[in-house]
């Protein structure tokens, strides 16, 4: 009797093969196929770790960028009222005050909607500064007001950071400046008592110049002559580099640069005929300058 013995399967080769290359490994020095697969596995397990650390900082850089804009409008609220209640009861109230910034106001934001239309106030510091704040809020600083020699002057400066807020750019900024957990922190969260940290709050290259055309675009439609604020820019420029103790210990222009090209622009852009009316009275603008000084109930802000 000849009994017949079945072909191996080939996978059951292949084990036999690998099985007797992992016996004689040792001899020659050689890893057993085992510790190959490991090593192997152990590599491609370092690397995935390693593209994901560089898809988190990616998307960590990237974040603000696309998820600014599409912030909810009732979120956006919250996070500005509990911003400008940072700021403790500094914000400067008269009637004749409250009067001109308003007329101001309407004629670089001529809103239609009411519930669409940006609130702007101004807080008792002496910085020359300005910030746009989520849910449609704009606070002037009253050292920046008090170094405007007119009211086109402010108003190239109000228009400027209504167009952040028009453009979308200031939940960006914040999400830059204090990071994700303003978001999932919200309005009762310690990240927003930081007035420094909105004074400094700087936006891209990008962003000031769509701010600055927003603005320009405005004052050319109400007739605002947009030399005031070329004026402002390169006057601020000059005693920003002159001045080692002005009032500004965070300055406006420190985070909008190339503020000679900007007045430059601001110049370009003004007509030659018809002479344009002035935006507000003398009155008006000496009721803005006052406003702090003549509120008994502001609340005075110390550095220090």
């Amino acid at each position: 009797l000849r009994t017949e013995v079945p072909p191996l399967s080939l996978a059951e080769s292949v084990r036999s093969t690998m099985a007797r290359i992992d016996s004689e490994a040792p001899v020659y020095g050689v890893a057993t196929m085992e510790e190959t697969v490991r090593e192997a596995a152990a590599r491609e397990r370092f690397a995935t770790v390693v593209l994901g650390v560089f898809a988190a900082v990616a998307l960590f850089l990237t974040a603000p960028a696309w998820l600014g804009p599409r912030i909810p409008a009732g979120w956006e609220r919250q996070i500005g009222d509990a911003l400008v209640g940072d700021f403790g009861g500094r914000i400067c109230h008269t009637p004749a005050g409250d009067a001109a910034l308003a007329k101001l106001l309407a004629k670089v934001d001529p809103a239609d909607n009411a519930q669409d239309k940006v609130r702007a106030g101004i807080a008792n510091m002496d910085m020359v500064n300005a910030v746009a704040l989520p849910g449609g809020q704009v606070l002037l600083f009253d050292g920046l007001v008090q170094q405007a020699e007119s009211p086109e002057e402010l108003a190239g400066v109000l228009g400027h950071e209504v167009g952040h807020v028009r453009e979308r750019h200031v939940m960006t900024a914040l999400l830059r400046q204090f990071g994700m957990s303003i978001l999932l922190a919200g309005a009762d969260s310690g990240v927003t008592n930081g007035v420094f940290g909105l004074a400094a709050m700087g936006y891209s290259r990008d962003a000031e110049r769509e701010a600055d055309e927003y603005a320009r675009a405005r004052m050319a439609e109400s007739a605002i002559s947009p030399l005031g604020a070329a004026d402002f820019f390169a006057r601020m420029a000059d005693e920003r580099s002159d001045s080692e103790d002005g009032p500004a210990v965070l300055g406006w222009l420190a985070s909008h640069p190339s503020a000679g090209e900007r007045a430059q622009a601001y110049r370009a852009a003004a007509r030659t005929a018809p002479a344009y009316p002035p935006v507000l009275s003398d009155a008006e603008f000496a009721a803005l300058k006052s406003m702090c000084a003549d509120d008994p109930d502001v609340a005075e802000f110390d550095f220090f």
